[in-house]
């Protein structure tokens, strides 16, 4: 989908529809397309929509009402009017469109912008089905979405476009099957980016992972017939400047291991490494917008498999860190793929780094299906990532990482346990992981409740990376 900008309002655009924002408490400007809208009882309420044809004061052919409720609109209610809006364009064959001007809470025609293209760009993804050619040659498809400005808006139109770009990749990774998207393949993606992009790449295979010492990694890909790697990838614009790095657990397919995760859902664990697609998504965004900043992702990437060669509960393993691990549980490997990526990206002299992962049932629990576990050892962080997912609707929610709840990971055999029993699962999780990030600041974002949706709707969200890209962009200095 191509998105420009337009300097002329919907009254005077000239294409195939146009858009009219319509709240319950006003009278439109236009008498006859209020007219209209009394006629058909269109009561305006949120996400509403009733297509009109041949409106006076339109030189478009078609006129889009779209109910925004009550006014002043706010930026929740935005987005539901948006991807009520994508529906309903996709649903009566709009293929161009013209979004008029509109006011949301205190936010900035900037972000109206950014906002408008990024879920409408994001809402023309299409999960791609394996093997299968569809005919839509006799679709109508939407082609041109045109913005109206009064700042000519062209950057940040540009903008929620890369961002949207960078959450197809995250989405299109996440929904592929694990037999094609598997460690290997991931590493292919990024050395496509590199490509692309003209990025630093370094894949590591495992015995480079040996000999670094990343016993910790290893212990969960042994059990798999599918080698693991450890990929880094290098976007550098801003001198010599310390890198933000973002960390994203790839386990491409995690049964459990000897821990056998159930059968039922177990289809969807292909998407236990969204935490690395977001991460290659942001680095797809930023590289696109080519922001002035230096970005480094890290992907541990894994398949968690039962082989006979397994790692077993009550196994003890040595970290990179020096740190030794009792495994509890083969179905936390996330932390033990982590620690030893966490302690790797100490060598690129951070400025932050923060951690994505689809990491644990229990902020599920807490936090359902709208926002991401937040959890850090430095509260400016936190509160830079707060800021950025407010702005991004993409949010998260902070959970505390005390002392207390670290010392549920002892262990009477090792260094530390992988896991910390039923109670605050997703704080002892980052508790552990906490344990390899003291040189640094880091936050740790758990994704497991964001990252995708199950059931008729299954499929990957794209979450975080518009929170990430946010992050990334608030961090450039005028």
């Amino acid at each position: 989908m191509d998105f420009f900008v337009t300097h002329q309002t919907a009254d005077h655009y000239s294409g195939d529809c146009a858009v009219a924002f319509v709240f319950k408490d006003s009278v439109n400007e236009n008498r006859i397309l209020q007219a209209l809208l009394e006629l058909n009882r269109f009561d305006s309420s949120l996400g509403d929509s009733l297509m009109l044809s041949k409106v006076e004061g339109y030189k478009t052919k078609r006129v889009l009402a779209l109910g925004l409720g009550e006014s002043p609109l706010n930026e929740k209610s935005f987005l539901k009017a948006l991807k009520s809006l994508s529906s309903a364009m996709a649903d009566l064959k709009v293929k161009n469109v013209v979004i008029p001007r509109i006011q949301v809470n205190s936010r900035d025609e900037s972000w109206v912008q950014l906002t408008i293209a990024r879920v409408l760009k994001n809402a023309s993804y299409q999960i791609e089905k394996v093997g299968v050619v569809e005919e839509n040659d006799d679709d109508v498809i939407l082609e041109a979405v045109n913005i109206y400005s009064e700042n000519n808006g062209a950057t940040e139109i540009s903008k929620g476009v890369a961002i949207a770009n960078g959450m197809a990749l995250t989405r299109k990774l996440g929904d592929l099957p694990s037999n094609i998207c598997t460690p290997s393949y991931i590493a292919e993606t990024a050395k496509s980016l590199a490509t692309s992009y003209k990025l630093e790449c370094e894949v590591l295979e495992e015995s480079d992972m040996e000999a670094l010492g990343m016993n910790s990694l290893l212990s969960v890909s042994k059990g798999s017939s599918e080698p693991g790697k450890l990929i880094s990838l290098s976007y550098t614009n801003d001198g010599n400047a310390e890198p933000i790095v973002l960390v994203g657990k790839g386990v491409t397919f995690d049964s459990g291991g000897i821990s056998l995760k159930p059968g039922s859902g177990m289809d969807e664990m292909k998407f236990d490494m969204c935490g690395a697609a977001s991460v290659l998504g942001t680095m797809r965004a930023v590289a696109e917008m080519q922001l002035k900043v230096n970005l480094t992702v890290v992907v541990p990437t894994v398949e968690n498999m039962p082989a006979h060669n397994a790692s077993k509960p009550g196994d003890v393993v040595k970290s990179m860190s020096g740190q030794t691990i009792e495994i509890l549980n083969t179905d936390a490997e996330g932390r033990l793929i982590l620690c030893d990526a966490l302690t790797y990206c100490a060598k690129f002299n951070p400025k932050v780094v923060i951690d994505v992962a689809t990491l644990t049932g229990a902020v599920i629990i807490a936090l359902g299906k709208h926002h991401s576990g937040l959890m850090s050892n430095d509260q400016s962080l936190a509160d830079d990532l707060k800021v950025s997912g407010s702005s991004a609707m993409d949010t998260v929610w902070q959970l505390p990482l005390d002392d207390e709840y670290d010392e549920l990971l002892k262990s009477n055999f090792a260094d530390m346990a992988n896991i910390g029993g039923r109670e605050a699962g997703t704080v002892t999780a980052a508790c552990f992981l906490a344990r390899y990030t003291k040189d640094y600041r880091w936050a740790h974002i758990d994704i497991a409740g964001t990252a995708w949706l199950g059931g008729s709707k299954k499929g990957a969200t794209g979450r975080p990376v518009p929170l990430l890209t946010q992050y990334v962009m608030n961090q450039i200095k005028d």
